[in-house]
C-alpha cells in the first residue's frame, strides 16, 4: 500500500500531494516518515534551478539513509533528501540570514528536503561539486499549482514563507 505526504507553502496556501517511493528508496522514505511533520523556512534553489527546499535538524545517525535512488538531474515532481553538515552550508553566498545558526544546527547534521517543480535541474554547487540527492517521492496531485507558487517565491521572495511536509490523510 502506498504512503503519501502533503507539501504545503503555508502563506501561499498551496498544497500538493506526493507518493513515497518506498520500493526505490526504503531507508530514505522511512527516515522522512518518522520525522514528519516538519515545517520550517522555505528557500528557493540558487544553483539547482527549479527547486524549493527547507533545512531541518538531522534526526540522528541511526536515521541516516545513506545514498539510495540518487540523482543529479531531478525531474519535475521529485522530492529529494540531502544530508549536510553545518560547515557545508556556512558560506555567506548561500544567502541564509543566520549563518552561525546553520553551523550550530549542522554540528549534528542538517537535512535538506527539496521539491523540484520544473525541468532542467542540475545538482552541482560551486563549493561542493556534484550533490546527488535521494529521490524519495513524486508529486501526484497539485504540481501545476505548486510550480506557480514556487515561481512566485523566486520572483517575490521567500521571506516569512514556511514549507511543511506532513503525512497525508487517506
Amino acid at each position: 500500500m502506498s504512503r503519501y505526504v502533503t507539501v504545503t507553502l503555508e502563506q501561499r496556501g498551496v498544497t500538493c500531494r506526493a507518493r513515497l517511493l518506498d520500493e526505490e528508496a526504503p531507508r530514505t522514505c522511512a527516515a522522512v516518515w518518522d520525522m514528519l511533520p516538519v515545517s520550517a523556512q522555505v528557500y528557493h534553489g540558487k544553483y539547482a534551478r527549479n527547486e524549493i527546499y527547507t533545512l531541518v535538524p538531522h534526526p540522528g545517525q541511526e536515521h541516516e539513509p545513506g545514498r539510495e535512488n540518487t540523482t543529479i538531474t531531478p525531474i519535475p515532481g521529485d522530492l529529494c533528501w540531502f544530508t549536510f553538515d553545518g560547515d557545508q552550508l556556512g558560506n555567506a553566498a548561500y544567502g541564509y540570514e543566520t549563518q552561525e545558526d546553520h553551523r550550530a544546527a549542522g554540528r549534528g547534521g542538517l537535512v535538506d528536503l527539496a521539491v523540484f517543480y520544473g525541468r532542467n535541474n542540475l545538482l552541482v554547487n560551486g563549493d561542493q561539486g556534484w550533490v546527488p540527492g535521494n529521490v524519495f517521492g513524486e508529486v501526484v496531485e497539485g504540481l501545476a499549482e505548486m510550480a506557480a507558487a514556487c515561481q512566485d517565491l523566486w520572483m517575490g521572495g521567500v521571506r516569512g514563507e514556511r514549507l511543511t511536509l506532513a503525512r497525508a490523510e487517506d
